[in-house]
This record gives structure tokens, sequence and C-alpha cells, in this order.
């Protein structure tokens, strides 16, 4: 039996490999140097769920048939290649193309699975696709999805053939700004602050198998002061008698029935923190009949952010018991020639490591939610997020009262913005979690906080980052521009600077177009470290003022802005990497 399995797998691999059609990225006006190394044999291989790990699986990422109806049609045929998972107008999806509000994307693919997955349950994931998705696998309708960050999941098990080729076909359309639903700064003509449009598939595609019953999904809460780990395991098809085992380590070991949370006492605990960012390793087993039917491994950070008083009486942000500076910068995720998707996962990582380099202990995820490796990169560095909710349409000046939007505008927003929440609650590198951006579409801002606090009492809100604080939540944030200022200080909100800086330097050969911006014209880099030195020389007094965090806009150029910290396409670091760390560390 041995030889005929080796022998079978052998034969299942060499008929899933397919012949590589031509593919060349498309022209793009500014690339990153890792675009070389992509190709359709490399596109984004990584496992993409590191929260909830099965040794199982299949990468669908690489060439996919491609074309482009007009709107609520179907195609007569595929004529181009579009390399999965980069958006249709990114220059690494080898279309490079910005696709109308009344036409909508196709993909096709033809894919085997395994003959020893026959008899479990076979699952298909999307990791983000923008906006409404459909799929199909072998004729029939599998599944459809409206959102554009969270994950989503199609059981296909009554539709594939093992063993055998099967072809899914999906369909995708984004309204981008002519839509209600949350984009953050997608636009179809982009320029100033709002970028290049996101269209369809943008993470990775992958299926898996499981037996029955299986995870679906589970919930970690940490407690600092009493040394426990909570998890709550989500179980499909549970049955009386179902025992969930779970194992910290190699000694601890804890078995309850299915469907109740599961308390895990840690000894001698070690605090997940910017410098010392432990990580538990958890294993995760369900059992029926004294069998295991699955097992999924994870990790969880003990630790606990609240709001405090300091010894001079001032409302900080505390970490594990102490107040901690935030201090880090805006991080919008745009790519030249990616768009939202990294080119690679060690580009991704090249933003955090240099942001840690520079000596911020945080980042402010702007308006965009990220892959889920991007939060483990997070978890495993010790980088505090603050995480924005993408924002949709609309924009309340300051001064004026909360926008009274329609009821599927609302009900779409809170969909999206309650699956996301549920989406990252896990990661204990997110410590914020901020709804609203400026006023951007921004409505009921009581209602929409409590909301969140009711799905994750466990962090902080800020109900508006900048101009539009309604007194709610747990942050005072304001913006300004160029220059630092000190906010007002409230008695029972830690008072932030949501934004500032933008310095615009712009590094000739290294940007998006000719014609760029920033906040403030910066002309040597001389110059821009003197003028950074004067704004850090500022935030550091505001800081012993009563100031608990600020956020420095912003980590790279974006397209047509060149008030990074480095050039668009990650080439040029603009400030000498320890001198910023000498002023941004207090």
């Amino acid at each position: 039996m041995k030889i005929n399995y080796f022998f079978f797998t052998f034969l299942f691999l060499v008929s899933c490999r397919e012949t590589t059609a031509p593919w060349h990225m498309a022209p793009s006006p500014l690339v990153t140097r890792w675009a070389s190394e992509v190709n359709p044999d490399n596109a984004w291989q990584e496992y993409p769920r590191p929260q909830m790990v099965r040794n199982e699986w299949q990468n669908l990422n690489g060439l996919w048939d491609f074309t482009i109806t007009p709107k609520d049609s179907m195609p007569a045929q595929f004529s181009r290649k579009i390399l999965v998972p980069f958006p249709v107008e990114s220059a690494l999806s080898g279309i490079g193309q910005n696709v109308g509000t009344g036409y909508q994307v196709w993909y096709k693919r033809e894919f085997r699975i395994s003959p020893y997955w026959k008899g479990r349950r076979i699952l298909l994931h999307f990791e983000a696709s923008d906006w409404e998705t459909k799929a199909w696998l072998n004729g029939r309708l599998v599944g459809e999805h409206r959102g554009g960050y969270d994950p989503f999941t199609f059981d296909i098990t009554d539709h594939v053939r093992p063993g055998l080729k099967n072809e899914i076909i999906v369909s995708v359309w984004d309204p981008t700004n002519d839509g209600y639903q949350p984009r953050g700064k997608q636009v179809k003509d982009p320029k100033g602050i709002f970028y290049t449009s996101t269209t369809g598939i943008w993470q990775t595609v992958w299926i898996e198998p499981v037996s029955d019953p299986y995870i679906t999904d589970l919930k970690t809460v940490t407690d600092i002061d009493s040394s426990w780990i909570q998890i709550l395991p989500d179980v499909m098809n549970p049955q009386p008698g179902d025992i969930v085992t779970i194992n910290v380590g190699d000694s601890m070991v804890v078995s309850q029935p299915e469907g109740e949370w599961i308390t895990l006492r840690i000894q001698n605990a070690r605090l997940w923190q910017p410098d010392d960012p432990f990580l538990y390793t958890i294993r995760v087993q369900v059992s029926r009949n004294y069998r295991i039917r699955d097992e999924i491994t994870t990790y969880a950070g003990l630790r606990k952010v609240a709001l405090g008083k300091d010894e001079m009486g001032f409302t900080r942000i505390f970490l594990n018991n102490e107040p901690v500076f935030q201090n880090g910068p805006l991080d919008q995720g745009f790519w030249p020639d990616g768009i939202y998707t990294p080119p690679t996962e060690e580009a991704m990582r090249y933003d955090l490591e240099m942001t840690k380099a520079m000596g911020f202990n945080m980042l402010r995820k702007h308006v965009k939610v990220e892959n889920r490796r991007f939060y483990y990169w997070c978890d495993q560095m010790g980088l505090l997020v603050w995480q924005d909710m993408p924002s949709s349409r609309g924009y309340v000046a300051p001064g004026d009262p909360d926008l009274d939007r329609p009821e599927a505008e609302r009900t779409q927003f809170e969909l999206e913005l309650t699956r996301i929440v549920m989406h990252l609650i896990n990661h204990p590198s997110i410590i914020l979690w901020v709804p609203f951006n400026e006023g951007w579409g921004q409505y009921e801002t009581d209602m929409v906080v409590e909301l969140i606090q009711s799905l994750d009492p466990t962090r902080l809100v800020s109900n508006a980052s900048g101009w539009q604080d309604r007194g709610v939540g747990h942050i005072f944030d304001i913006h300004h521009y160029p220059d630092p200022r000190m906010p007002a200080l409230e008695e029972n909100q830690a008072s932030v600077l949501g934004e500032f800086g933008g310095l615009g330097f712009f590094v000739d050969g290294h940007t998006w177009q000719k014609e760029n911006w920033g906040y403030q014209k910066i002309t040597s880099r001389d110059s821009l470290q003197i003028r950074f030195a004067e704004f850090y020389d500022s935030v550091n007094v505001f800081k012993d003022m009563g100031m608990s965090a600020a956020v420095y806009t912003q980590i790279t150029d974006v397209e047509t802005e060149c008030n990074g910290l480095m050039t668009y396409d990650r080439a040029v670091v603009k400030l000498d990497t320890a001198a910023v760390r000498r002023m941004v560390v207090f």
C-alpha cells in the first residue's frame, strides 16, 4: 500500500502541473525591487491563516483565465490571463486596467484536489475580494459575498470531484466610489489623498479539506491580572459528547465539552509587549468517540489594554498596567506595482521592519484592512496597531452634524465593521479600533462605538480620528498639519495627535509622477531632518504635558503624495534610520 500511495500521489502532483502561459507585468510608472521576483509559480504561497493552522491545504494563486464584461452579462470567452491575487488595476496582475462601475470582472481556472480528500468536506476560501463576489464550481453556484476586506468561505463538498479536473468561475463587481460600501481611499479618478482603486480578488484563494466535526473559528481572550487565557472554539456539526482539548506548550492540557469556554491558567505568565512580544503556541483538538476529528494550531499573547491615570494625574493609554506612549506612522498599505496587494510577503514585512528600526512602537493602519499575515508579523514583532475601519462615502465638515445615511448603507457598513472586528479580534498587536476618520461617512457615532465595544470589550475605541469627536469612546483625537499641536486634555479620554507631519520631500526617479505634493514642501534631506527633529521635539514636550500618542504622516510616499519617510517604491529611506530612532524614542 505504501508503494501505491506514493505512486498515485506522484501521478496526482504531475497532473496538477499546468503549462505556464506567458505572463508579463503590465506597464507601471514605478515598481518595487520585489516585483522582479514575482511570477505565476510563486505568487503569495505562504499559509494565509496563521491563527488557525491546518497541515493540509492547496493554494489557488497563480494564472487564471480572465475577461471583463458589462455588468450582469455572462462572458462569451476568457481571452486574457490574470495573476491572482493581484487586483485588476495593478501592474502585477498583468492587466493594469481600470474597471468602470458598469462592468464586472471574471476569473476561471481548472484545478484538481487529492483523491485522498474524498469523503471529507472541502472548503473554498477567499481571503479578500472587492466587492461583490460570486463563485461557480463545475457549473453550479456555490456562494456569493459582499464585502471588500473580510475573508469568506464556501463549502464546495457537494460539487467538487476529488482526483478529477474541476472548473471554478468567479465574478466580481465593484462600484468603487459610485457605491455606498466601505472602500477606504479607493477612487476611480485618483488624485490628492485618494488613490487607485482595487477591483476583484486581491488576497489569496485556497482550498482545504476538513473532517466532521471541524473547527470553523475560535475566539481568544486573555487576562494578565488573573493569568489566564480563555478560548471558545466554534465547531461545525457538533454532537453531544464531543470533546475539545487544549494544549499549551508541552505540559498544560484542558478538556471540555464542545461549546464551552476553556480557561487555561498560566503559571509565571510572560506578557506580550513591544520589547518582548512573547506568544503562547496553542493546539486545539476536537474529538468524537475518543477519536481526534480535527486539530488546529493557534497562538495568543497575554496583554492588557486600558485607560488609566499616570502619576501626574493624566489620563493615559495603559499597556499591561503601565502607561506606554504610542508613537508611530500612518500606514496606508499601498504599493506602486500591487496597489492594495504587496508584491511579496518579504516586501510587506520590510515596511514593518523599517517601522521598528526607526524606533516606532505603533502604526495606524489607515482606512484599510491587510491580509492576516500582516497582523501575524505585527504580533511577532511587537508592533502595536491602531486599526481603522475603511471609510465609505460621505463627508462631514468640522462642526456639522453626523450624516443621515440610507438604511442600506448603514446596514452594509455595520455588517462589514462587525465582520472585520471579529476577523481580527485575536491579534494581540491590535489595541485600538477607529470606526471613522475625519468625519468620512460618520453617522450615529454613539451607536457605532457601542457596537464595537459590545463585540470587543477588551480594546479601546477612538470614536473618530480628527475633527469629529463626539465625546464617546476612550480617545480624544485631533489632526494638525504640518506641525504637531497639543490636543485638549480630557478627564475620561486619552488625548492623542492622530495625524501630523506630511513633510513633502521629492526624490527624483522614485515617484509615481512628476507632479507631487506634501503638506509642507521640503527641498533637501538636511532640511527634512531638521524639520522632522523640530516636530518631534514638540511631540516630546506634549507627551510630558499629558498627550498619550502621536501619529506621523507617513511611513511611505503614496502615489502623488511624497510625504513618506520612504519613497513609494521603498528604494530610498529619506532620513537616516538611526537618526530617526534617536528622535522618536523618548
